[in-house]
């Protein structure tokens, strides 16, 4: 009989059931080797006793840490806490916690955080890497298994990821079948590959609407970084902006409004991601909606399978959504 007050140990459940350490190991780790009957019978003996695994114990036995870790380059940012959201849910579903690093747009604090924390779990997913292609390619294949969120498909590594380019297609084509024919382009950071889609989506629509006219301003990933460049925007002259996200597209309507312009009366902005706010902002927000958390529910997919051996995609590209609101409208000069 063992002593209420001291902890029970794995050794008493073995002593008790009649079976061997390795067979309450390999029971409580859920090993489907152990004959049902007997399996039964040494949980319900630990039930009895009150016994739970040592989760540290646990991860020697199966040789891994129940934990994955999530390198992302700005925790600010509503889009990455709702790519965690759905990872994080996801992956405490099966077991399974995420460690989070946050490499503030660093590319040289990026890599050594996926190196650093990839020794520390049992996988890392690489959310938004802004690091080069071949700098890229080559941690991938140091810290396997990993998973990549938006970037393109990878040789060493499953990817997740949106479809920018065709959402900023769409929006596009929106601005301008409401009559605005020059349009400001307000750019986040380099290295951005969604950044580089949307670039090369704007180049292919000038090249399909030779009336259209794009003048590029370059801005950031924030609140002040629209907020920063409204004095820019309006000396273009543009009639539609189209911000690279939600924050720039949303610093922008505040300064816009601090300086008496109307939106979309004078000018109409577009934001992209549609994080929770945009449909409160003032005026709503016009903008594409990318299934972030679902990006990150498909990141743990990949990532368990990678886990367990079987087999994944090697790439997954989510289709957002434009959702038109009120801070788009006919171009003043169409009127």
């Amino acid at each position: 009989m063992t002593n209420p007050t001291s902890r029970v140990r794995i050794t008493d459940v073995a002593q008790t059931a009649g079976v061997s350490l390795s067979t309450v190991s390999r029971v409580m780790n859920g090993n489907p080797t152990v004959d049902p009957d007997l399996a039964e019978r040494v949980r319900a003996v630990a039930a009895e006793l009150g016994y739970s695994a040592n989760p540290l114990a646990r991860s020697l036995v199966l040789g891994r840490t129940q934990t994955i870790a999530v390198v992302i380059p700005d925790l600010a940012n509503p889009t990455f806490q709702a790519i965690l959201h759905g990872l994080s849910r996801a992956a405490a579903e099966d077991g399974y916690h995420v460690l989070i690093a946050d490499s503030a747009e660093q590319v040289g604090e990026e890599i050594d955080l996926v190196s650093a924390t990839r020794r520390r779990t049992d996988g890392v997913v690489l959310c938004a890497p802004r690091m080069p292609a071949e700098q890229l390619a080559t941690l991938l294949a140091s810290v396997a298994p990993a998973v990549v969120v938006n970037r393109p498909a990878q040789d060493a590594a499953p990817t997740v990821s949106a479809d920018y380019g065709s959402a900023m297609a769409e929006l596009v084509e929106h601005v301008h079948g409401l009559g605005h024919r020059h349009l400001a382009y307000l750019s986040g950071v380099p290295g951005s590959a969604s950044g580089a889609a949307r670039r090369a989506t704007l180049d292919a629509a000038c090249a399909t609407h030779p009336d259209l006219q794009i003048t590029e301003i370059s801005a950031g990933v924030g609140f002040d970084s629209g907020a920063r460049v409204a004095d820019e925007v309006i000396a273009a002259g543009a009639t539609a902006a189209l911000a690279f996200n939600d924050l720039v597209a949303m610093g922008l309507l505040s300064a816009l409004a601090a300086r008496g312009i109307r939106v979309p009366d004078d000018i109409s902005v577009t934001g992209f991601d549609d994080i929770p706010f945009a449909a409160y902002t003032t005026p709503p927000l016009t903008t594409a909606t990318v299934p972030s958390a679902q990006l990150g529910r498909d990141a743990w997919a990949a990532m368990r399978a990678l886990l367990e051996g079987a087999s994944v995609p090697e790439s997954t590209l989510l289709i957002p959504e434009i959702t038109v609101r009120e801070s788009t409208g006919p171009s003043p000069k169409s009127r």
